[in-house]
C-alpha cells in the first residue's frame, strides 16, 4: 500500500525494473518508472477493461489488449516461460477472438453503441 501509485509509487517499475529477463530486458527497464509510461499503463488497462465489459469498440479494446499482453509476454520471454505455451500468448489470442466476436446481447451498452454514428468505423466495431 506504501507504494501504491495514488501515493507517489510507479505501477511500472517495480515488475519492469526487477522481474523482466530476457533478449528485451534493456528496452523495459529504459520504461521502468516513467510517468508517461506508468500513465499510457493504467489508463490502457482501465480503457481495455470497460470497452470490453461494456462492449464498446470492442474490436479496438481486443487489439489494444492483445498487444498489452504481448507486450507482457516479451517482457517475461526466455529463460522464464516456456516460449510456446505462455498465458499471455493464450489470452492475447482470447481477446483477438473476442475481437472479431464482437459483443453480444449481455453487453450493457452494445445496443447503444451498434446505432452510434462511431460504430460505422470498422475498428470501433
Amino acid at each position: 500500500a506504501e507504494r501504491a501509485w495514488i501515493v507517489g509509487g510507479s505501477p511500472t517499475a517495480g515488475f519492469l525494473t526487477n522481474a523482466v529477463k530476457g533478449p528485451f530486458v534493456d528496452v523495459f527497464h529504459g520504461l521502468a518508472g516513467s510517468p508517461t509510461v506508468d500513465w499510457l499503463f493504467m489508463l490502457g488497462l482501465a480503457g481495455i477493461g470497460f470497452a470490453l465489459l461494456a462492449g464498446v469498440a470492442t474490436r479496438l479494446a481486443g487489439y489494444a489488449g492483445a498487444t498489452l499482453l504481448i507486450m507482457m509476454y516479451l517482457a517475461l520471454m526466455f529463460p522464464t516461460t516456456n516460449p510456446f505455451l505462455d498465458e499471455h500468448l493464450i489470452y492475447a489470442g482470447l481477446l483477438i477472438g473476442v475481437a472479431h466476436a464482437g459483443p453480444g446481447a449481455w453487453a450493457p451498452l452494445a445496443g447503444w453503441w451498434k446505432k452510434s454514428p462511431l460504430s460505422k468505423f470498422p475498428f470501433l466495431r
